[in-house]
């Protein structure tokens, strides 16, 4: 008799294969081309004024079709926090910066 797979190895699979479904997105449409949105945990770079930012570890619904992102009201609401500075920052970092 073959077993079922556990719920943590649906989650690993689901995880190794860049879509994380917590269930929040379950059922959930893209609004443009009637995808179906997964959940998945991405950085996020934003210039803010003359300098940049990068927010890790943001999770997103993503169209699995088209690619278009999906934000919950909380993760918005830490994400301004982070912006206006009301969160500290973990760590800095430099880069390099090219002109074309």
């Amino acid at each position: 008799m073959k077993q079922k797979p556990s719920d943590l190895a649906i989650f690993l699979t689901n995880l190794i294969k860049g879509g994380i479904n917590l269930g929040f997105w379950d059922d959930e449409r893209c609004e443009y081309c009637n995808g179906s949105i997964v959940e998945k945990i991405v950085d996020l770079p934003r210039k803010v004024g003359e300098r940049y930012v990068l927010i890790k570890n943001v999770p997103v619904g993503v169209c699995k079709k088209c690619g278009t992102r999906y934000y919950t009201a909380n993760v918005l609401k830490t994400i301004e926090s982070s912006i206006c500075g009301r969160r500290k920052a973990e760590s800095e970092i430099s880069m390099a910066v090219y002109s074309l």
